[in-house]
């Protein structure tokens, strides 16, 4: 048994075996990689998040929403709210996101009835997740400090500037702006 492994030992150090391991491990990490990022970016479109039957019910309302279609041409998909923009915290979304795919093959959501059902355990998963990072997915794209608060309507320029010297944020005020509200939510 020790022949063998002083055999493997000896073997290992040729300059031949050494180099060519290195540069497999590099080839491998590199292929790894480019897949593994090209991956997350497949999954991260509209297109995937809308690929599930289940997921066609809030795609319909959200095309409804000024996030989907609006004077000035912008457009927030699926991800740009629902998932984080850095590591690790995106993976960390990719990964929970194995609920999703698991309630759908479950049936737990697979009709527009069971989904109104759960809407409201869904709803609160998701502003518990955006309270815990202050609505940072809003705050991406929308910023008290570049808000023109004299040319929001007087009650809005009023509670944005409450809300900006408060620390609050958008989840705060805003539930229901992008899907609808549940039905069994009590306000």
């Amino acid at each position: 048994m020790v022949g063998i492994v002083k055999g493997i030992m000896n073997w290992l150090k040729k300059p031949v075996v050494l180099w060519g391991g290195l540069l497999s491990g590099v080839i491998g990490t590199a292929v790894f990689l480019v897949v593994f990022t090209k991956v997350v970016a497949m999954t991260n479109t509209m297109d995937f998040c809308v690929s599930c039957h289940s997921m066609t019910y809030p795609y319909e309302e959200y095309k409804k929403s000024f996030h989907y279609q609006n004077t000035v041409g912008v457009q927030a998909g699926c991800p740009d709210c629902h998932v984080p923009k850095t590591y690790p915290e995106k993976l960390v979304a990719k990964v929970l996101a194995y609920k999703d795919v698991l309630h759908e093959i479950l049936g737990t959501i697979d009709t527009k009835e069971k989904f109104e059902e759960y809407r409201l355990t869904m709803a609160k998963r998701v502003w518990h997740k955006m309270e815990a990072t202050k609505s940072q997915a809003c705050r991406n794209c929308h910023n008290f400090d570049n808000m023109l608060f004299d040319e929001q309507g007087r009650r809005a320029g009023r509670k944005h500037q409450e809300a900006q010297k408060d620390g609050d944020h958008c989840i705060s005020c805003h539930k229901g702006v992008v899907h609808e509200m549940p039905k069994d939510y009590e306000y």
